[in-house]
């Protein structure tokens, strides 16, 4: 195996997948820590999906190190840490102190974090990462319910969650290419850095850290810097590149959406497709905090609805909304219940034929598919940068769309369906 990953999330994993696939290499997703029966022998690349983003950061730590182990048992020749494209994470963490722990696993004394994904536009840029042009602090990322993000200076934001030293490799060693950016690794080294923020403002930004970053034992950011891996693996190995398709076979059955995430992407997602009038129910944490909602309330209305067309079940709401709803819930328990009840929803899924889900949110996604213990993930084809349709491997035979909530087109929960045959 070229690369073990290890993601903080579901979707963020599946992203990664998807990248790496498309780049050439056998890619497996599992979801947790690969179970000791599943032959992974086959795959060039194994992603591991965690729950970890938001955890405490000891929690966060233990779950890493154990797919470390397992991933290194499975003779992964390189470790890479995927976190969100935003570095979502606190001033605890968890982005410093796992890449601090993996660090120590793997006996590396450096590596590189690097969010950078320019096709969905988030560019860093002398340190700081912007969101669609606009600094991350101020972007709708600064009124994210478990994460804010109130500092778009990356080495700043890093450095409160590490003991170990900070440094930057910028634009004008990135922009010369891999040969600049392997001296500007060891220029920082030399300097005491142990971790490095990494600029990048294309594609071939990232390509270029890929190729100089191959040989590290450990890499972090996210998918964005993968893509110049495949292509530092493949020399000298025979891999190619696997032509693209543009369908996927799914099982026969019914459609859902079933939204968790409140981002400004996924609210617009939302309005858009209840504006095609595709039907709706809004689960209302109040309301399912007090028992006047259910998620049987929600699965008999399901049974109501027309078999031929997909549904919507969504708890998405604007961030006034959510910080109502958190100021009497509280922040934490808010979210679980809205978890909590999707969770039982999708259990409930398969005996009434509903076999093809696309999934909106991080922790969303994380609940639905333990609810539906579905445990690893062959990638299908991209629907927009960085969701791919999957086909569970086991299990329930189910096709899956696992989307980070930042992700997508507005018109993504319509045009996603017609990739399916």
């Amino acid at each position: 195996m070229k690369l073990g990953c290890i993601a903080d999330d579901l979707t963020g994993a599946t992203d990664l997948a998807l990248m790496l696939a498309r780049e050439g290499l056998r890619t497996i997703q599992t979801i947790g820590v690969p179970r000791a029966d599943l032959d992974l022998s086959g795959a060039d690349a194994v992603v591991v999906a965690l729950k970890s983003r938001t955890i405490p950061a000891q929690e966060a730590i233990a779950q890493s190190l154990a797919a470390a182990e397992s991933l290194r048992k499975s003779e992964a020749q390189h470790l890479f840490f995927k976190y969100c494209s935003t570095f979502d994470s606190t001033d605890e963490g968890n982005i410093g102190p796992v890449t601090d722990a993996l660090l120590a696993f793997t006996d590396s004394d450096f590596t590189l974090a690097c969010p950078a994904f320019p096709a969905n536009g988030r560019t860093v840029y002398k340190g700081h990462l912007f969101v669609n042009g606009e600094p991350l602090h101020e972007s709708s990322m600064k009124d994210h319910p478990l994460t804010p993000m109130r500092d778009s200076n990356l080495v700043r934001v890093l450095q409160r969650q590490t003991k170990l030293s900070v440094g930057l490799v910028a634009y004008e060693d990135v922009e010369a290419g891999p040969d600049s950016i392997r001296i500007a690794f060891a220029r920082e080294k030399a300097a005491g850095h142990r971790i490095v923020i990494v600029d990048a403002l294309s594609d071939s930004h990232l390509r270029a850290i890929g190729l100089a970053a191959a040989d590290l034992s450990l890499m972090t950011g996210g998918s964005g810097v993968a893509m110049g891996l495949p292509a530092a693996y493949r020399q000298g190995e025979g891999l190619t590149v696997p032509s693209s398709s543009t369908a996927f076979d799914a099982p026969a059955g019914r459609s859902i959406i079933l939204a968790g995430s409140c981002s400004s992407a996924t609210q617009e997602q939302v309005k858009v497709a209840l504006d095609a009038g595709i039907p709706a129910l809004r689960l209302d944490p109040l309301d399912l905090a007090s028992g006047a909602m259910t998620p049987q309330t929600a699965l008999d209305w399901l049974e109501s609805q027309p078999s031929q067309r997909p549904a919507l079940i969504y708890s998405t709401a604007n961030p006034n909304d959510v910080q109502a709803v958190q100021s009497r819930l509280g922040r934490m328990h808010a979210g679980e219940i809205v978890e909590n009840t999707l969770a039982e929803i999708a259990m409930a899924l398969p005996a009434l034929s509903f076999t093809r889900l696309i999934v909106a949110g991080g922790e969303t996604s994380g609940a639905v598919v333990n609810a539906l213990d579905v445990d690893a993930l062959a990638i299908g084809p991209e629907i927009d940068p960085g969701v791919p349709w999957t086909r569970s491997l086991a299990g329930n035979d189910l096709a899956l769309v696992l989307k980070s909530g930042n992700f997508g087109s507005p018109d993504f929960f319509l045009k996603a369906w017609n990739m399916l045959r």
